[in-house]
């Protein structure tokens, strides 16, 4: 059980944050809490379970996200993650998709706030995990002061465990969910005002974060950092996770040894059936701004896809970076020399 706030996670993103891109990620960090994909309650409770839900043991400290508002399914559907072995059961008040919002869950459930807190409540009955939300500083024409402390009030009353709040707004009609990501414009000031209103409450705050320097500033205010598509995207950025926040030595010093030690991750999924491109997908920003890593991309975006692609399809994309490091040196050499 995750025993008190991690200070650094990687947000639940659909059709990214699979098990394979867990699996990638904890060999950058052991400390930084990795999510699931959000799952619907229908899709636990009467899809494939194994397929949604399963995961390795070294994702350990790992949360799953929910998506639902109905009580009796997200208690039934909480019960059967805690039976997978999760960590935390966390419940998705943030998404702002029009699919998302028919089923109504999501950030529309900002405007039901005393229903999320009757969720919350039924998880807490269910499970004796960590039960949280995610969720926005408001949605539409609320006022962010009022909505966001209403949701808190009710949430916390219900016996959330943590709150880790996106600090932009959603708006459910007339943007789209990539929209959603940019145009409303962040207040980070908003939800350091909620942290010093509750101190008790573990909060964290998400939403365009981007360099260790944002980060140690944020902390400052707040209990947790969320990032999101910086650790897709650059996902070098998660070396820093141990070393930064908790004085331990990374688990590989950079990612060339990252991709050695996640080698053995690779194999192990291939020799299950699985293909190498839905596994190297998510390790397409390693090498972001070095010599080659455009090459390095573009190898792994052309034949990782090919039939019977595998190990060495990995190393000969490797080898495009370490091949531009290598013909640099001696220039480097010579210009240190002089």
């Amino acid at each position: 059980m995750i025993a008190d706030i991690a200070k650094i996670s990687i947000a639940p993103m659909m059709d990214w944050t699979d098990r394979h891109c867990r699996a990638f990620h904890r060999v950058l960090s052991r400390r930084a809490r990795l999510y699931t994909e959000m799952v619907t309650t229908g899709a636990v409770i009467h899809g494939p379970r194994e397929r949604l839900l399963g995961f390795s043991e070294p994702e350990h400290p790992v949360a799953v996200q929910l998506g639902g508002s109905d009580p009796a399914d997200l208690a039934e559907a909480a019960r059967i993650c805690a039976d997978f072995g999760y960590d935390e059961i966390n419940l998705n008040v943030g998404c702002p998709s029009d699919r998302v919002q028919n089923g109504r869950f999501g950030a529309c459930l900002m405007q039901e706030p005393v229903l999320v807190g009757e969720c919350v409540a039924a998880m807490k009955a269910a499970v004796s995990l960590p039960v949280t939300v995610k969720c926005r500083i408001g949605v539409d024409d609320q006022d962010t002061e009022e909505a966001l402390n209403r949701l808190s009030d009710c949430v916390v009353a219900a016996g959330c465990d943590e709150l880790t709040v996106h600090a932009r707004k959603a708006w459910l009609q007339g943007l789209s969910p990539k929209e959603n990501r940019d145009i409303p414009p962040l207040d980070y000031p908003r939800v350091y005002r909620l942290k010093a209103a509750r101190p008790d409450l573990p909060i964290a705050i998400n939403g365009g974060i981007k360099t260790w320097a944002e980060i140690h500033e944020h902390l400052k205010h707040v209990d947790g950092v969320m990032l999101g598509r910086v650790a897709y995207h650059e996902p070098e950025i998660l070396l820093g996770v141990d070393r930064e926040l908790h004085g331990e030595e990374s688990p590989v010093a950079d990612s060339f040894e990252a991709v050695e030690a996640y080698e053995p991750y690779v194999a192990e999924q291939l020799a299950k059936g699985e293909r190498l491109h839905n596994i190297t997908r998510h390790m397409l920003g390693l090498f972001t701004g070095r010599p080659g890593a455009r090459a390095y991309r573009r190898h792994l975006a052309t034949e990782a896809v090919k039939p019977g692609a595998n190990l060495n399809t990995l190393r000969d994309a490797v080898a495009h970076v370490s091949g531009a490091v290598e013909r640099l040196a001696p220039a480097d050499a010579s210009a240190d020399a002089a």
